[in-house]
Formats: structure tokens, C-alpha cells, sequence
């Protein structure tokens, strides 16, 4: 018998043994993603991607799905002095302390600074006080007007013996110039990215970013919230405008958790603990401010994100408010704010206008019917990019910080909330939501049902599809 095989033949037995390993490798790529798919909706739209456009959608899946961050290490080192610690048996507190893995403390003071101008103001000028030592991360850094600025802060304090040691996410200041890195190591600086695929063997890591804005001076005062390093947060965005952020500034016990969270990103970061810092507390002269610092990412067993929201919205009595850039929670915060409405809760949803994301602002559309239809009040800000991450419970409990509600904030991104049990934080923070409110307007239902079918269609192809970014 005669074997002999032309090219042709080759060629042939060649394209039918790669459909056979494409048809497994899309075969164990579906069962993988019914498996680890981080909910049912992820489940049902990594299926359809996988069965209609399986050469696109192999590659993407194994770059975006991975269910976990490898390779992160969570110590928690915290200091155990009883008398800065807030001994309460509420329920709620005890649960929140669960959520954080980190405790509740007292002799706190928090500082609302709203908008950019307040709050670069508030940071560079205790990075100028710092003596010893300074913690700063942002998800993003640019090289512009606010990026020198806060720069040449930096190198001066260099100059006066002070440490810095710099972390920023590789994905969100992806534009950073190395010149910007290069004269800050120059200085003396320890600047290094969160790298999220550092080490061969965390390279499905590519998905996830650490979104947390934080400054640490001594010890003893920090800085958290939804600023980045950019001029845009001063309004200077020719497309979005105004722009409307809140952060927040902490004196006492609290900021040494803030530097513990810090810390457990610096030792990912660079694999190196860093020692004699500051770890005795100090107290407050001004309040007596009762503060949890909830970190959140997907390092933990639990969602804890989507827990701490869900918890805030089932402790509310009377008034459940949040702001969010990004509304696009998971089907268990949407069910939580129709069952408040329902029971009777003054629940308002603040979200702006203009958007810089157009694939959430196309899903919010998606869901917002059934919001409204059960009594929850949306509201779209007009004045110019709602930016803030800001959350009322009732008159007693309010939150500040880097977490949005939307998916990536939920599974993908490392995020940190202050979550505040004060009436008089709280009082503050209701009377600048009511300031916002005076810029927004209400979002009535039939606004949302006269859209045409090929906007509703695109909303809701957006939705589906969200669960897999």
C-alpha cells in the first residue's frame, strides 16, 4: 500500500486535528467557566460568548475570568491596645468588623473635603507635614499640573530625611511617563506598580486593578476617597466637565489600619515588609469618631464588597442614600434597594449624566424600571461628572470611599470604604448629598420605558455582557 501524502493531504489531516484540539479546548473552557464563573449571569454570557464566537472568546476568557487573585498574602499585624478600641456588642458593628477583618476604633476625626481644589489642598499639605515617613497609592497618576505638583512635594520632603514609599496600578496610570518614575527614584523615592501579573505564575491576574486611593503621613493622619492624581478632578476635562468628588481626611486610631491595608499591598508589591513605622495611635483632639476601614478585592473568601452594601441598605429605618459613577451592582443589592423601598425606606440613587464608561451606563438602563416601579428614587447629576463614592445610612452611619457599584468594584478591583457610625459625620454628609441633590434630576419611569427597542435591546445586550469585564 502506498502512504505517500501530498501537501494537500498534509494540510488536510493538519486543519482536522486542530479542530479537534480547538473543539477541546473550547469544550474544557466551557466547563471551566460553569465552574469558577463568579455568578450565574457570568455563567450564562461566557456560554454564549464561548458557542458563538469561540476563536475571540477562548483567548479572552483566559485572560479576564480568572475567579481569584493569586499569590496575595493578608497578615493583619494590628495593634491590640484595648483602650483605642470601641467595645460594643451591637450586632451591625460586629458584623461590619467581620467584613473588614479589622477592628472598629474610637477617638477618630473625619474630614469631609468635597471637590478637587479642597482636597489636593488637604493632602499635599500634610504630605508637607510628614517628619519621618509617607505612604501614598493611587490607581491613577498622571504627569500633568496636579502630577508635578505633587511631585515636587515629594522630592522636597525627600530632601528634609522623610521616606516615601509609592504605589500605583499599572492599568490605570498605563500612560505614566517613565521620565515621571525615573526622577522620583532619582530623589530617592521607592515607587513601584501594583503590578497585578507580578511572577509567572499570577499572569491570569491581568483583570484585576487596585483601585485605592491612599496618603499615610507618620501614622497619624490619612487620606481616602475617589481622587486620583489628575487635572481633571479640578474640573479640567473638556469632555465631562465640573467634576464632583469627595474625599476624606482621618486623624486617629483609624489611619494605622489604613497603613495596615498599605502594607499588605506594599509586601505584594514588592515582597519586602517595611519596618519602623509608627504603630502607637493617636487620639483625636477634635472628635470622638467611631471608624471601621473595610478593605475589599478579590483576595477574600467572601464578597465582601457586595455584603457591606447589602448590610447598610438592611440597616436602614428611615434613609438609605448612595452616590456611584458606576451603577451597576450584582442582583442581590438590587433586590436589598427594592425590599427597602418597599418597607417604607427613603432610598435615593445618585448617578450622573455624562458617563466615561459608556458599556456601564448603557446597563444601568437595563434594571432601573423595576428600581423605580418598587419606590426607589434615581437621580441623574447635571451639573457636571458625579465622581463620588458617598453612602447615608439613616441619621447615624455614613461611608466614604474608592468602591463603586458596579462589577469590577464588586469581584475584580481592591477597593477600601470608611465606614463611619457618627451623627455628626453623618449629619454632614446628608447635608452635601442634599446640596448635590439641588443639581440633579429625578428619573421618571417614563423616560426609561419610551426608549426605543434598539436602545432597549443595547441596554440590555449591555448588562448581559457585563458580568464577563
Amino acid at each position: 500500500m502506498n502512504f505517500d501524502l501530498n501537501f494537500i493531504d498534509i494540510l488536510y489531516i493538519f486543519k482536522i486535528f486542530m479542530k479537534i484540539i480547538i473543539f477541546l479546548l473550547l469544550l474544557y473552557t466551557i466547563i471551566v467557566a460553569i465552574l469558577i464563573s463568579r455568578s450565574a449571569q457570568g455563567a450564562i454570557a461566557w456560554l454564549i460568548s464561548l458557542i458563538t464566537f469561540p476563536y475571540l472568546s477562548i483567548p479572552i476568557f483566559w485572560i479576564l475570568s480568572c475567579p481569584k487573585f493569586g499569590g496575595y498574602t493578608i497578615k493583619k499585624n494590628f495593634y491590640k491596645e484595648k483602650n483605642h478600641l470601641k467595645s460594643n456588642t451591637n450586632v451591625n458593628v460586629k458584623l461590619v468588623e467581620k467584613l473588614a477583618n479589622l477592628p472598629l476604633t474610637k477617638a477618630n476625626s473625619a474630614i469631609l473635603l468635597i471637590n478637587g481644589y479642597i482636597s489636593f489642598k488637604s493632602m499635599f499639605n500634610g504630605i508637607k507635614r510628614a517628619k519621618k515617613y509617607i505612604l501614598i497609592q493611587f490607581f491613577i497618576i498622571k504627569n500633568d499640573k496636579v502630577g508635578q505638583t505633587l511631585k515636587n512635594i515629594l522630592i522636597s520632603s525627600v530632601k528634609k530625611g522623610v521616606k516615601v514609599f509609592f504605589i500605583y496600578d499599572q492599568i490605570g496610570s498605563q500612560r505614566l511617563s517613565f521620565k515621571f518614575i525615573k526622577e522620583l527614584r532619582k530623589a530617592g523615592i521607592n515607587i513601584f506598580n501594583f503590578g497585578s501579573c507580578n511572577g509567572w505564575k499570577n499572569i491570569l491576574n491581568i483583570n484585576f486593578c487596585n483601585h485605592r486611593k491612599l496618603v499615610i503621613i507618620d501614622g497619624k493622619e490619612g487620606w481616602t476617597g475617589g481622587l486620583n492624581i489628575g487635572i481633571e478632578y479640578l474640573g479640567r476635562n473638556k469632555k465631562l466637565g465640573y467634576w464632583r468628588d469627595t474625599h476624606l481626611h482621618i486623624i486617629g486610631p483609624s489611619v494605622l489600619c489604613l497603613q495596615e491595608i498599605f502594607l499588605e499591598d506594599w509586601f505584594w508589591t514588592t515582597g519586602k515588609k517595611l519596618k519602623n513605622l509608627n504603630w502607637k495611635p493617636i487620639i483625636s483632639k477634635f472628635k470622638n469618631q467611631n471608624i471601621i476601614i473595610v478593605p475589599s478585592g478579590p483576595i477574600y473568601n467572601i464578597n465582601n464588597a457586595s455584603l457591606l452594601i447589602q448590610n447598610a441598605i438592611n440597616l436602614a429605618k428611615k434613609k438609605f442614600w448612595i452616590t456611584s459613577p458606576y451603577f451597576l451592582p450584582d442582583q442581590s443589592v438590587i433586590d436589598s434597594l427594592k425590599l427597602a423601598a418597599l418597607r417604607g425606606v427613603d432610598v435615593k440613587i445618585i448617578i450622573p449624566e455624562r458617563t466615561d464608561q459608556l458599556l456601564v451606563y448603557l446597563s444601568t438602563f437595563s434594571f432601573l424600571s423595576d428600581l423605580i416601579k418598587s419606590g426607589v428614587k434615581i437621580y441623574k447629576y447635571i451639573k457636571g461628572f458625579l465622581h463620588q463614592k458617598v453612602m447615608l445610612i439613616d441619621d447615624h452611619t455614613a461611608s466614604v470611599g474608592t468602591m463603586n457599584l458596579d462589577n469590577r468594584s464588586f469581584r475584580l478591583n481592591f477597593e477600601i470604604t470608611a465606614y463611619i457610625i457618627d451623627y455628626e459625620f453623618a449629619k454632614d454628609v446628608n447635608y452635601m448629598l442634599k446640596q448635590d441633590l439641588l443639581s440633579c434630576r429625578l428619573i421618571r419611569l417614563n423616560e426609561i420605558n419610551c426608549r426605543s427597542l434598539i436602545k432597549k435591546l443595547i441596554s440590555r445586550s449591555a448588562f448581559l455582557a457585563s458580568p464577563i469585564l
